[in-house]
This record gives structure tokens, sequence and C-alpha cells, in this order.
């Protein structure tokens, strides 16, 4: 049961007037799936209830029956962590992380315990995936688990694991997936305020979801657009998005009845933004109606909220104070806090009504909770203004009734003037924190799809030098002259060196720099590989662990893929067998020395070097371009040394 496609029962009737930092972990997100899941959790709930004796694997299938029944809420949890500590001596891996991945379902859709409880096992069960490499399931682990971040308030976390999921999705080539990815990766935008990208993310979903047929997720994706364009003005683009949504529902998926609710409340948010009240106040009854359709009255209470709070913006009081009073009694019988607008609502209708003083009551309700970081402090100040007065009030018993009520006026301008400093003040520290904090995320997400686009791009280019390198060695295939062939093969040999360096950037964490033991030892491989010769040419790098930047580690590389390339050529005549040696060492700051040696006849004097020359040119460039200095012996085999004057290496 994928989690993505609902929420908590808590969550059911609507968050629109919950505090902002709560609004943005809920975001309004409806149960989507609620009337089919409570269908077959009924249907389920007819299975008998596993003994402690029953099979883990029998007891797990009565769990993913039972995770949204209503009738074993009681048990499950019990017997589900009975399994758990069973599975975890007996069962296989991929059984264990079925486990948590049920208990993670269970804890998000009755929402009896905190969202910790949600990540918790969501983690533990991506934990036993990676643990097997199942990637498919690794994949729909990362997307689920950034609906739990959503709700738990981790952004950063959210976009993680989701651009994970995307980067998994794409290798499996799962559409289906990756859309999704896509449409969530649109809701953490959306919730974060940045209504453009969370558009853009969106769009780049629905294409992937309707090629899918997951119609379900492609008319809950509409949400993003409508929320989106509403928030940026483009009214006539929320309209239509909505109208796709309601026409998705109707023609592919009508048994996904709460979808039509959110996208008839969403649609009504925008018309307020527009100013038509009266379309707004269609949309909002319509969700009601639609609500009460098909869970009753009672359960769908708490979206009269927002039909209350139309009727207050038409100034028709007495109908907006009906349909406040049972919203928010509504919230209140479910332990609902936090509640802001609708406080301030009824305030104002009361008010409207001459009710002062329920309409003080509800403001001072309002205020309570947006207050709620201060409440100590202010408590703190009017007791000891109280104490301040009593004592005053002592020492002046004789004084008149008139100086004790000015002293009591005095006492309470001065509670009103220090708390409303205080107010004023932490709102003032509040407010650049989270616009602060925003600047942050929105950086943080940046720098990941600036280094994400970074490493396509080596990708590409490492794909491009292998296409390079595959058509060289085509073309010499086809090449008689001997000469003319060699020059090819070196050719190719000088694309696959620097092919390496791209692969090795891409596929490290460090995307400026390169290891270049590891380097060496690739490109040893591919050079002997070139020239058949594994069995007879031994390549041994003796050197430690050495970090360059790419600046560096390119024009090396292709020096050593030179010397080895000589060496393989004219080092061993007659197919002998040999050994060649590399290493690369930094001697000083600024100094690095490498050393290229083999045993084979090395050079005769008076006898003219083979081949064109080009390579030695190559080599005599790169080395003034390091600003180095090259010596060369000959005494036993050819021993190559080099001094590099390096500015600066990673």
């Amino acid at each position: 049961m994928k989690r993505d496609n609902y929420w908590s029962l808590s969550y059911l009737t609507g968050s629109k007037f919950l505090p902002p930092g709560l609004i943005r972990v809920m975001d309004r997100m409806i149960c989507t799936f609620l009337l089919l899941y409570i269908w077959t959790g009924f249907s389920f709930a007819q299975v008998k209830v596993p003994g402690p004796d029953a099979s883990v694997d029998a007891t797990l299938v009565w769990m993913r029956a039972n995770e949204t029944s209503a009738e074993n809420l009681d048990q499950f949890h019990d017997i589900a962590l009975r399994t758990l500590k069973r599975g975890n001596k007996t069962a296989p891996d991929s059984t264990v992380a079925q486990i948590h991945e049920s208990l993670a379902s269970w804890h998000s859709y009755n929402g009896r315990f905190p969202p910790d409880s949600v990540v918790y096992h969501a983690e533990k069960a991506l934990d036993y995936y990676l643990k097997i490499n199942d990637k498919e399931k690794i994949a729909d682990s990362y997307r689920s688990l950034a609906i739990d971040y959503l709700n738990t308030g981790e952004m950063e976390k959210v976009q993680q694991v989701l651009f994970k999921a995307i980067e998994l999705y794409e290798e499996l080539g799962d559409e289906a997936g990756l859309g999704s990815a896509y449409r969530t990766l649109g809701v953490k935008f959306r919730v974060t305020g940045d209504f453009e990208k969370s558009i853009e993310y969106t769009l780049q979903a629905l294409p992937l979801l309707e090629k899918s047929e997951d119609y379900s997720a492609l008319a809950i994706a509409q949400f993003n657009l409508i929320i989106g364009y509403g928030e940026l003005g483009e009214y006539e683009k929320a309209y239509e998005a909505t109208e796709r949504c309601l026409e998705i529902v109707r023609t592919k998926v009508p048994e996904e009845i709460f979808v039509p609710v959110r996208a008839y409340s969403y649609r009504g948010d925008v018309y307020i933004k527009a100013g038509d009240y009266d379309k707004a106040l269609q949309d909002y009854l319509a969700a009601w109606n639609l609500c009460i359709e098909h869970i009753g009255e009672e359960r769908c209470a708490t979206y009269r909220t927002e039909i209350g709070h139309i009727y207050l913006l038409k100034e028709e009081y007495e109908q907006a104070l009906d349909h406040l009073l049972a919203g928010v009694d509504s919230y209140e019988d479910k332990g609902q806090v936090g509640l802001i607008q609708p406080y301030l609502d009824l305030s104002e209708t009361y008010s409207q009504l001459g009710d002062f003083r329920n309409a003080l009551l509800y403001k001072e309700k309002a205020h309570a909770n947006s207050e709620k970081m201060l409440q100590d402090k202010i408590s703190s100040i009017e007791s000891e203004m109280a104490i301040k007065y009593e004592t005053e009030k002592k020492d002046e018993a004789l004084a008149s009734q008139a100086a004790l009520l000015q002293q009591k006026n005095k006492t309470q301008t001065l509670i009103i003037v220090i708390a409303s400093l205080l107010l004023l003040f932490l709102l003032f520290l509040l407010f650049f924190f989270y616009r602060n904090k925003k600047a942050t995320r929105i950086i943080r997400a940046k720098n990941a799809e600036n280094e994400l686009l970074l490493k396509e791009i080596h990708h590409r280019v490492k794909n491009n030098l292998e296409m390079v390198k595959s058509l060289i060695a085509l073309q010499s295939a086809q090449i008689e002259d001997p000469a003319t062939r060699d020059a090819m093969i070196a050719s190719q040999n000088r694309v696959q060196s620097m092919g390496i360096i791209h692969q090795k950037l891409y596929q490290g964490k460090n995307l400026g720099s390169i290891e270049m033991k590891d380097y060496f030892i690739n490109l040893s491989e591919g050079i002997l590989d070139t020239f058949n010769a594994e069995d007879r040419v031994k390549i041994e790098c003796a050197m430690d662990n050495l970090v360059l930047d790419v600046d560096t580690a390119v024009p090396i590389g292709l020096i050593v893929n030179e010397l080895l390339t000589n060496a393989l050529k004219y080092a061993f005549p007659k197919d002998n067998p040999g050994v060649i040696k590399l290493s690369l060492e930094k001697n000083t700051e600024q100094n690095l020395k490498l050393e290229v040696r083999d045993n084979g006849i090395g050079k005769t004097a008076g006898v003219a070097p083979k081949g064109t020359g080009f390579g030695s040119q190559l080599i005599q460039l790169l080395t003034r371009q390091l600003n180095g200095k090259m010596r060369e012996h000959s005494e036993t085999g050819t021993h190559v040394e080099f001094d590099f004057a390096i500015q600066k290496s990673a």
C-alpha cells in the first residue's frame, strides 16, 4: 500500500486553518483512497486474527489486509510488534522489510502515534531493502519516505530522498515511478512556497503518469497546479487544472471520491483570491456535500469552517456563525490544537452580530494560539505585576479609592506595553529566522540540482568519448597500413585516458578532483587490453593514494598513456614478458614526481627511434604545460622521470 496515495485519518477533514508551519507539514493532503481501503479493510477484517504460533508469512498477510481496518485497530500494533520480533530472528531480510513497511502504513493511516513512528519504520524498511539491493523496492521506499518527511517537516530530507528515487527510476526505466517522484517533488516545492518550481516538476510528472495510466496520481498531481497557479495569480490556469482533475476522476477513476472533494476546496481558495465569493461558496458547498455523501456529516464537519469563512466575507453573518461553530466544535472534539483563522472568523462574526463577549472569547483563543511561544514570559510578567500591585495595595490601605483605581490602570497599561513590545520583538526575530531558513533551503536545493547536472555532464562527456573511441576502433579495423593503424590505436588510447577521467568524476563524491592510483590502474588495464598483453606484461602501480585537480590529472594521464603505449610497442619485442612500474608522489608541497620504468630492451645508442615521433612531442608539450622537467635513462630498460612544479594540487 503506497503512503503517497493516502494520509492519516486525522487529516481527512482538512487542515486549512492550522498554523503556517503545520499547514506546510500537512499541506491539506487527503486520504484519496479512503473509501476503497475502508471496503478492503472491512472485507479482510473477516479473516481470523493470527495466534502467537502462526507463521511470520501468514501473519504478514493478515497485517497487509488489516492496515486500514477499524475492527482490528487495537490488536494490530501488538501483533505487528510480536511478528517483527520473531521476523528479526528467523525471517529473511525481505520479509522483515515488509513488516516494517506494513507498520509504517498502519501508523500513517491511523495516526495513533506521532509521525516520527511512520518515519522510523519507513527508514528501517529502506535499510533492509538496501541490504538486499532490491532497487525497485529501494526507489519506492525513497519516494514513500519523502511523504513521511513532509509529515514531519524535514524538508531537506524530502529533496534528498526524492533525487535518489529519481536516479533509481531512471536506471530502472520505471516511468510510473519517475512520474510519481516528480509529482512528490512538486508537492515539496509547493509546501516550501516555491510555486514556480512546484509547477515545473508537476508538468514533468504529468506525461509520465498519463503514459503509465496511473490516473489516480495524475488527478492528484493537478492539486499542485491548482494551488501553484492560484498563488501566482494565474487564475484561469488554476480553473483549467481543476476541470482536468474532475474529468480524470469522472472518466478514469470514479472510485477516487476524495480527489474531487479536495479539488473543489482548492478551487474555492482560488476563487477567494480572485474575489469571486459566489463561485468560491459553490465549490466549498460541493466539497462538503460530496464528503457527506460518502462518509457522513459528522466526519465532514470541519469542512464547514471554510464555508463559514466565505459567508463571513459575503457579510451573511448568521449563516457564517452556524457553519463556523459546527466546524470549530468538530476540530476541538478531535483534540485539534493550533486553530487560528476559524477563531478569528468566529470573533469577527460575533462582533458583527453584537455579541462582544463571545467575540472577545474567540479573539483571545486565536491570540493564545498565535502567541504560544510568548506565553510563559507574558505569564511571568503578569504574575510579577500582580504581586507588585498587591504589595502597593497593602502599603496604601488608607488611600482613597481613586488612587487605587489609578494605580490599577497604570499596572494594566504597563503589562500591555511590555507584552506588546515582547511580541513585536519576537515576531521580528521569527520573521528574519524563517526568511533566512527559507533562503538557505532554496540555496541547498539549487546546489543539489547543480551537482546533479554536473554529474550528468561528466557522464555524457564520458559516453561521447566512449563513442569516439569505438568509432576509431571500427575505423582502424579496416586499415591495412600498420603505421596508420598504430596511429589510430594510439589516438584510441588517448581518448580512453580522458574518458576514464570523466568516469571517475561522475562516480566520485568530489566533482573537481581525481584519485590517481585508481585512475592509473584503470588506465593500465585498458591499454593492456588494447594490445592483448595482459598475460605477458604486468603493470605495477607502487604509490599511495593521491588526489589531484582535473587540470593536473588530465595532462599527467595523457603522459602516462603515451609512455605505457611506447613500452608495450617497443620495449618487449617478440612477445617477451616484462614489467612496467608506475609511481606518482608529492615530494614537496608544490612538486610532483612521476616515474615510469620498464625492464625491456631499452634504447640502443645511434639507432633512430621508431614511430612518427608524435607521442614524444605530445609528452614534451604536456611537460612544459605543467612546468615540468623530464629525464630519461636507458641503462636497464627505459626509465623516465618527471618533476612537475605545480601551483596547486587538490
